[in-house]
């Protein structure tokens, strides 16, 4: 979609939603031969090597005052290398893959920049509780183009954005009926960007309306088994991130914040709507998932 000159929300170049973090700190380097990471060491050259005499001078601190650490050898990596890996720094581990770590998530999404040019039929009704005012009727609308819109906006963290298009899909799941089911190919890409993000708070929003769209409609649950391969990754990391709080409450049970009991709420629904190839599929994509269906 091309971007308007009366458009309030500007395009983030550079930045795209679930992408890792790139740091330019220096890292070391891994080393087949000793499998170990090394920082990259100076080629020496030969003002470094000792000669012949070199020895009292070593011992009397002569050498190491005009040379600097001039004895301690460099451990090539192998023969031919122009240059070679020291441990001099300190032993350094690996990176952390930082599996549950936020991605970024910028402001940019579509529902956002339609929402700004009035182009959606939605506002805030303001009350005793904030509802949705829907200028026209849900069951008139437009699936195939407004479905995708109100998804993609999931992930958005900032009212009124984020309300909007989570009740807007919600009133259109719960009205939607036969239109639900052709749009789902278009869903999958604002799903799976929503979930890259692997903000809690965005994951338990889509899960939850991934349950109601798997209910919605008939054959729903049946159309999205192709696409687990996309949504399915996700749902891997996630499904055994659960609070052990021992004795105590978890209210975010009540709250349905717990994003390890909403995934296997989750796939244990893909299954149950799933047909006969769900379960071999959740299987391929998450393997420590178990059955709910007693045979």
């Amino acid at each position: 979609m091309r971007s308007q000159c009366f458009d309030q929300t500007r395009p983030t170049f550079g930045r795209r939603p679930g992408a890792h973090a790139v740091s330019d700190a220096p890292v070391p380097k891994y080393a087949a031969v000793t499998q170990s990471h090394l920082w990259p060491a100076e080629k020496p050259t030969t003002d470094r090597f000792l000669r012949k005499g070199d020895g009292a001078r070593v011992k009397s601190g002569e050498l190491f005052s005009t040379r600097g650490n001039s004895g301690a050898r460099s451990e090539s990596s192998g023969a031919g290398t122009t240059s070679a890996l020291s441990p001099t720094r300190g032993t350094i581990a690996p990176p952390r893959a930082n599996a549950f770590g936020r991605r970024d998530n910028p402001p940019d999404t579509q529902f956002r920049k339609f929402y700004e040019r009035g182009d959606l039929p939605v506002a805030v009704m303001s009350s005793s509780k904030n509802t949705i005012n829907w200028k026209v009727d849900v069951d008139k609308l437009d699936y195939h183009h407004y479905l995708p819109i109100f998804f993609d906006g999931v992930r958005e963290k900032e009212d009124p954005y984020r309300f909007l298009a989570v009740k807007g899909v919600e009133d259109m799941l719960r009205l939607g009926g036969a239109k639900i089911l052709p749009v789902i190919p278009q869903l999958i890409i604002p799903i799976k960007t929503a979930l890259n993000t692997r903000d809690p708070s965005v994951v338990c929003i889509v899960l939850q309306l991934l349950q109601k769209m798997v209910v919605s409609a008939e054959l729903v649950g049946e159309a999205l088994v192709p696409y687990y391969r996309q949504i399915l990754p996700i749902l891997n990391v996630f499904k055994n991130k659960n609070v052990n709080l021992g004795d105590g409450i978890d209210y975010a049970q009540r709250k349905r914040r717990n994003v390890g009991e909403l995934v296997l709420e989750t796939l244990q629904l893909f299954e149950r709507y799933g047909g006969d190839d769900a379960f071999i599929n959740i299987k391929y994509m998450v393997p420590t998932y178990e059955s709910c269906i007693n045979l």
